[in-house]
């Protein structure tokens, strides 16, 4: 079941993208060390409060049958009738399963919903499955970006809505 989260569901959420996201950085040699800022060490219940009640972001959760959180994401509303896709993610042990394909499915729906046209990803670029994936879904590569706090180039990708 996909559905929009509330304050009290946010410590799990934290849970679910930290575990998601540190896969990425085991597999890619991220730390907190050498990359403090990545999702999987920078991500707290303070970001995600932040990001709901003064960003005013939309955050969803997939559920299984027991309420268990399994996947996560958020939608930033941008200008020109863009948005941004946030924190997409699926615990380890639930991938494969078309949870994340579901929820991309249900971001597209939502944004559209809300007049958005556009929605706009940043990803590790050198994390060439997850960019496959997305281009598979219909995101097209618009460019990257290095940042001297990242060991890694920021890939952005865009898809119309």
């Amino acid at each position: 079941m996909i559905k929009e989260i509330g304050k009290k569901d946010i410590p799990e959420c934290v849970q679910v993208i930290r575990n998601s996201f540190i896969t990425v950085a085991n597999e890619f040699g991220f730390s907190a060390d050498n990359a403090p800022r990545f999702t999987a060490f920078a991500i707290s219940a303070d970001r995600l409060n932040y990001q709901l009640e003064i960003e005013r972001r939309i955050m969803i959760a997939y559920c299984l049958d027991s309420g268990k959180i399994v996947g996560y994401y958020s939608l930033l509303w941008q200008d020109d009738h863009q948005c941004e896709l946030n924190n997409l993610c699926v615990l380890p042990e639930y991938r494969h399963e078309g949870i994340g394909a579901a929820l991309l499915h249900d971001a597209f729906d939502r944004a559209k919903k809300e007049g958005c046209k556009k929605i706009n990803i940043g990803i590790v670029e050198e994390n060439q499955v997850l960019r496959k994936w997305y281009e598979n879904q219909g995101f097209l590569h618009i460019g990257t970006k290095k940042f001297d706090f990242f060991p890694f180039t920021c890939g952005y990708m865009e898809k119309g809505l």
